[in-house]
C-alpha cells in the first residue's frame, strides 16, 4: 500500500487525482501494448474545446475507432464553418430564445448555424444518394469529413486517416432532421443504423486487445461496451463521468459494473475518474500524447 505523497504526483495525491493518475498510466499501457483503442464521447463535448483534442488524437492516429452521437457530427460540421460563442450558465433563456440563440451550458449556438448545417448537409445527401439509396452512419461521417477543410475537425482527420466513426443514434440529431427533409424529395433514401454492425464486430473480433477511453455516457458508451461482449469484454477501460451510479443509469455505471455483463474482462485493467471531461481529459491527454 502506497503512502499519500506531497510531491504533486497525481497518482499519490488522493481522491480523484489518484484515479486520474492511474488512468494516465493505463492509457500509456494500452498504447504500449498496441491495443485497438475505442474513443467515445457525447455531442456536448464537440461543442466545447475538446473538439480540438479529439481532432489531434485522430491526426496522430492515437485512437482507432470513434463511437459518438449524431449531435457530434452536427457540431463538428458547423464549427468547421462558423464558431460557437462563450456565454454564461445564468443567461436569461427566454431572452436568448427571442434572439435566436441556443444554449449548451455556457456555450451559445446561434440558430443561423443550423441554417448553415442545412445548406451543407443537403448536397452531402445528394452525393450519398447518387452512390446508393441506403447508407450507413459511418458513410455519412466519412463524406462529411471529406467535405470539410478545417484541421480542428475530428471528422476531417478521420476521413484522411481511415478512422471509422460509428454513430448508432444518428437520427437523434440535426442531421437526422435533415434526413427527414431530404426524404421528402427522395422517398427511397434511408439510413440503415444496423449497416455498421458487421464492420464494428469485425474490428472487435480481429483485435488482439481492445481498450476504451469513454468520456461521458449514453449510447456512445454503451455501443462500445456492448460490441466488446463478442470477444469477452475489453482488456482496458478508462471512464470519465459526472453521473452518479446510485440511480442505475448506464452513464453513471462504474467500470466494475461492466465486468458483470462481460463488457469488460474480469482480468482487465480499468478505472473510473469522476469529473467534468473538459477539465479532466485535457490533463489526462497532456500526459499521454506522443
Amino acid at each position: 500500500m502506497d503512502e499519500v505523497r506531497d510531491n504533486g504526483e497525481a497518482e499519490y495525491m488522493g481522491f480523484q487525482a489518484t484515479n486520474l493518475g492511474r488512468a494516465v498510466e493505463l492509457i500509456k499501457k494500452m498504447k504500449k501494448e498496441k491495443t485497438t483503442v475505442f474513443l467515445t464521447f457525447t455531442a456536448n463535448m464537440v461543442a466545447s474545446g475538446l473538439r480540438g483534442i479529439f481532432a489531434e488524437m485522430c491526426r496522430k492516429k492515437f485512437i482507432d475507432v470513434i463511437i459518438t452521437t449524431g449531435g457530434s457530427l452536427d457540431h463538428d460540421l458547423i464549427r468547421s464553418e462558423k464558431p460557437y460563442l462563450l456565454g454564461d450558465f445564468n443567461l436569461d433563456d427566454r431572452e436568448l430564445h427571442e434572439k435566436g440563440i441556443n444554449r449548451i451550458g455556457n456555450i451559445l449556438v446561434p440558430t443561423d448555424r443550423y441554417e448553415l448545417l442545412e445548406k451543407r448537409m443537403q448536397p452531402i445527401f445528394e452525393k450519398l444518394y447518387s452512390e446508393k439509396k441506403i447508407v450507413s452512419p459511418s458513410e455519412i461521417a466519412r463524406v462529411i469529413g471529406e467535405s470539410v477543410s478545417d484541421e480542428n475537425s475530428f471528422l476531417y482527420w478521420c476521413a484522411k486517416n481511415n478512422i471509422p466513426v460509428f454513430s448508432p443514434g444518428i437520427t437523434d440529431s440535426a442531421i437526422g432532421l435533415q434526413t427527414y427533409f431530404f426524404k421528402q424529395k427522395k422517398k427511397d433514401f434511408g439510413i440503415d443504423v444496423t449497416a455498421d454492425m458487421q464492420q464494428l464486430a469485425s474490428i472487435v473480433l480481429d483485435s488482439e486487445k481492445t481498450g476504451g477511453i469513454i468520456l461521458g455516457g449514453g449510447i456512445s458508451k454503451h455501443h462500445a461496451l456492448g460490441v466488446n461482449i463478442l470477444r469477452g469484454g475489453m482488456d482496458y477501460a478508462v471512464y470519465v463521468t459526472t453521473a452518479p451510479e446510485w440511480d442505475g443509469s448506464l452513464s453513471g455505471a462504474k467500470t466494475k459494473e461492466a465486468v458483470s455483463w462481460g463488457k469488460i474482462r474480469e482480468s482487465a485493467n480499468h478505472i473510473t475518474v469522476n469529473g467534468d471531461a473538459t477539465i479532466v481529459f485535457p490533463l489526462m491527454y497532456s500526459k499521454v500524447k506522443v
